[in-house]
This record gives C-alpha cells, sequence and structure tokens, in this order.
C-alpha cells in the first residue's frame, strides 16, 4: 500500500471567522479568477490532465454558491457537477466508494462533487448509518483512495466550508422567507444543529487524519460569503494551474485555412 502522511491535529477554533472581504474588490476578483479558470479548463481539454474539487462543509455554508461561480463560466463539455446525496438502495448493496469511482473524470476533464465520500466519516458516523468499525476503516480507506488518484495523474483540491452556529441559523431563518430558497430547507436541517458538537468532532478528526501532502484540506471561515467564495475559488485555480501552461493554443493551420477558403468563396460569391 502507498504510504500515507501522518495526521496533523486541526481545531475549527483556530480560524478566523470574521475574515472578510472589501466589497470593492469582490467583483474584480471574481472576474479574475473566473477568467483564470475558464483558461485552466481550455488548457485541460485534449490534454492528459484531469481535476477532482471536493466541496464538503456545514449547511448553508455556502457551497452551492462557491460551485455556480465556477459552473457559471464553464464549458460543460469538459467539466460536470456530482451532488452527492445518502446512498441509495443499490449504492447500499455495494462499497460506498464504488458510486464515486464510477463519476471520477476522464483525461482532459474537471469534476466537482458537491459533498462526498467523506460523508462516510461525517454524517454516517454521527447518525449511525456506519457501524464504528467502518467509519473508523475510511480514514485509511479514503487516504489510499486520494493517493492512488493522484499518482495517477489527478489534481485533487479539497475545501470545507466552516460557518459558527449562530451564522447558519440566521441562514437557515433567511431560507425559510426567501420562497426561492426554502426547498434547501428540510427538519432534519434543524435537527442535526442538536449534535452540533458531534459533528465538530467528527469533522476535525476527518481533517486531521486525511489532510495529506497529495490532498490536503482548505479550511476556510464562511461566515463572509464574498470572503469564503475568492478563497475557495483562489485556492483551486492555485492547485489547477500549477505547473500548466495557460497560453491559448494557436488556432490550428488547417483551421485557418478552411476559413481562408471560406471568406474567399464568399467574396467571390458576392462579386
Amino acid at each position: 500500500m502507498p504510504e500515507i502522511d501522518r495526521p496533523q491535529p486541526f481545531s475549527f477554533s483556530a480560524l478566523d471567522m470574521k475574515a472578510k472581504l472589501e466589497d470593492e474588490t469582490y467583483e474584480p476578483r471574481l472576474a479574475k479568477l473566473q477568467g483564470k479558470l475558464v483558461a485552466i479548463e481550455q488548457a485541460y481539454l485534449g490534454s492528459q490532465e484531469s481535476a477532482v474539487i471536493v466541496f464538503e462543509g456545514w449547511d448553508a455554508a455556502g457551497k452551492g454558491g462557491a460551485i455556480r461561480r465556477i459552473s457559471n463560466v464553464l464549458d460543460p463539455r469538459g467539466f460536470k457537477v456530482w451532488p452527492i446525496a445518502a446512498p441509495g438502495p443499490d449504492d447500499l448493496k455495494r462499497h460506498y466508494l464504488a458510486r464515486f469511482w464510477e463519476r471520477l473524470p476522464k483525461t482532459g476533464e474537471i469534476a466537482v462533487f458537491d459533498r462526498s465520500w467523506y460523508g462516510r466519516v461525517l454524517v454516517e458516523r454521527v447518525e449511525g448509518f456506519a457501524p464504528e468499525a467502518d467509519w473508523r476503516r475510511a480514514y485509511d480507506e479514503i487516504n489510499h483512495f486520494e493517493k492512488t488518484l493522484a499518482d495517477a495523474g489527478i489534481r485533487i483540491v479539497k475545501i470545507f466550508l466552516s460557518i459558527t452556529r449562530e451564522e447558519q441559523l440566521e441562514r437557515f431563518v433567511k431560507r425559510m422567507d426567501d420562497p426561492l430558497k426554502r426547498w434547501k430547507l428540510s427538519a432534519e436541517d434543524f435537527r442535526n444543529r442538536g449534535k452540533w458538537d458531534a459533528y465538530i468532532e467528527a469533522a476535525e478528526e476527518m481533517i486531521a487524519r486525511t489532510s495529506t501532502s497529495h490532498a490536503p484540506w482548505q479550511v476556510i471561515p464562511s461566515n463572509s460569503k464574498k470572503y469564503s467564495r475568492i478563497t475557495a475559488l483562489q485556492a483551486i485555480v492555485d492547485r489547477l494551474s500549477s505547473d500548466v501552461d495557460l497560453t491559448p493554443r494557436p488556432l490550428p493551420p488547417a483551421v485557418a485555412e478552411a476559413a481562408r477558403q471560406a471568406v474567399e468563396a464568399d467574396k467571390n460569391r458576392k462579386g
């Protein structure tokens, strides 16, 4: 088995939850990062590069908003978002990683997982859906899974968005008042708040035991949505563009010649 990094302690208490971004800098920085994402996707298409982006975090922390800022500018031919819900009946008959193997990107593609295989050591652990022996074993399984992907050349970015308990409740209430966002809420969202400490404990252990040199966690304080989005996109752009030539490819000679002939033929037809 490949060697995996030793666990490093992690605590949410170390995060600066007051981190913010100046409003006037948000739009310019967002536009610049989105432009870089377009260049990255174009560089990946037709190459051997591929990437997996994992988004985890507390309910209402802004995962969907961050992902939309990515998907709004990328071509779906080379980019896919996988929203991950609870495993279905057929999923439960297989190893829990099976459904994720099936969704991995092909070469030249980028895949985003809106929640992921980390459900085994988060919700399945806290809610008792997985026996303790299973979720404890999962740390090593996940580390080896990600090491296998990295060794195959797949770049991995793991983002965890963290908000305070008070901020979460405020966002839940705002969703209740917004007819276009109520669908995001369920009674379970409120019930889960009663297990806040258990989720904190599970997430801290998860991050400590699965943040590795080839797949480190980026834990982002997200009480400020604008700060959270820019920080997440910056981490993604930095990882996906590292050692990648983002210079636009030259026009293929055959395309240039076909265009020249088409323009000439059109001139002759009009003349």
